[in-house]
């Protein structure tokens, strides 16, 4: 793995943050490949992402035969979300902002951080910026407080607007975190794994589809039951203040807001973003439906709906459906950037 390095800068929080308008000695975590002269790719994590599971099947030989983003010919960046772990979180911030005093941070504060590292970088301008799910969102937010920054840009799984419903499901796995014995208000003094395991089982369900636990897909995952499956890989980790954190991100998204005039109208938002698009849902995706998707298009001035067809509910879109999942959202980024 490359050296991870770190971005510093006081960022003035936003509007939507709480508290607003505070100062936060902010610390953006990044990896860079290539070199700066060549076109730019901004690749941005998701919820629960590092630096090293994002999307690396479009740039890493390592992980994919003849990468369509190859270092050689493009400058990639991948940069980890406030929250997150690896940028500055509650998990790893000094005094006065650590553990529950961290700020309750946005789109905003995290959009406005990138653009500063690309600054500092010498990017004036990105060839492409790329983004699953949380990551996908911040692509439409790039897209829409710097249109004329953003050239093309990929949503995978993601939306402009967190819904209604996506919001609402998101309270369930959050109210099984707080009220957890071991979270104590995020005071805890030991890891809350109690908490973290509730929030990750409650989770768990809706990061697939029906349709994938009728086809007992766990078994293609090379488990033996169900119960097996959700042991390896719904059972906790992280940090209990830093999934709360970010959670809150993901609840607040909305591009309207950069545009007070709109009053809250999506479509007149879409229609400021001069990037072309690629907005890719999963079909059985149940955070960011595709039918959000296909209402987002009609209103952007230069957008593709294509539609990831899989039962691997919404981690198929970051890569971790099936391999035909997975060459379906290469294929169609290929020809969407004509390379």
């Amino acid at each position: 793995m490359p050296e991870t390095k770190y971005f510093e800068k006081e960022i003035t929080l936003s509007p939507q943050s709480k508290p607003a308008g505070a100062k936060l000695p902010a610390k953006l975590a990044y990896w860079t490949f290539g070199e700066a002269s060549k076109p730019a790719v901004l690749l941005p994590s998701c919820y629960g992402g590092t630096l090293e599971t994002t999307l690396p099947f479009l740039y890493d030989s390592e992980k994919q035969d003849n990468p369509i983003l190859p270092p050689s010919k493009y400058f990639v960046i991948v940069t980890g979300l406030l929250c997150g772990g690896e940028s500055s979180s509650p998990s790893n911030q000094p005094p006065p902002f650590d553990g529950p005093r961290f700020p309750e941070v946005t789109y905003e504060d995290n959009i406005r951080l990138q653009k500063a590292l690309c600054d500092e970088l010498g990017v004036k301008e990105l060839y492409l910026y790329c983004g699953f799910s949380m990551g996908g969102q911040q692509a439409y937010h790039m897209s829409a407080l710097y249109p004329d920054f953003v050239t093309n840009m990929v949503c995978l799984a993601g939306s402009a607007r967190t819904s209604w419903h996506n919001w609402c499901f998101l309270e369930g796995p959050k109210h099984a975190l707080i009220m957890a014995k071991d979270f104590h208000g995020g005071h805890y003094k030991e890891p809350a794994n109690d908490a973290l395991r509730a929030f990750s089982r409650v989770y768990s369900a809706w990061a697939l589809s029906q349709g994938w636990f009728r086809q007992r897909c766990w078994e293609q995952s090379g488990y033996k039951t169900l119960e097996d499956f959700l042991e390896a890989n719904w059972s906790g980790g992280g940090d209990a203040n830093d999934r709360l954190a970010l959670l809150l991100t993901w609840q607040k998204g909305d591009i309207t807001l950069y545009y007070p005039e709109d009053k809250g109208d999506l479509a007149k938002t879409l229609g400021k973003i001069k990037a072309k698009c690629l907005v890719m849902p999963s079909r059985t995706d149940m955070y960011f439906p595709p039918e959000d998707n296909e209402e987002e298009v009609k209103h952007l001035k230069n957008g593709e709906f294509r539609c990831v067809e899989t039962v691997w509910g919404h981690i198929a879109g970051g890569g971790s459906g099936t391999k035909e999942d997975t060459q379906y959202i290469i294929q169609e980024v290929k020809r969407f950037l004509q390379i």
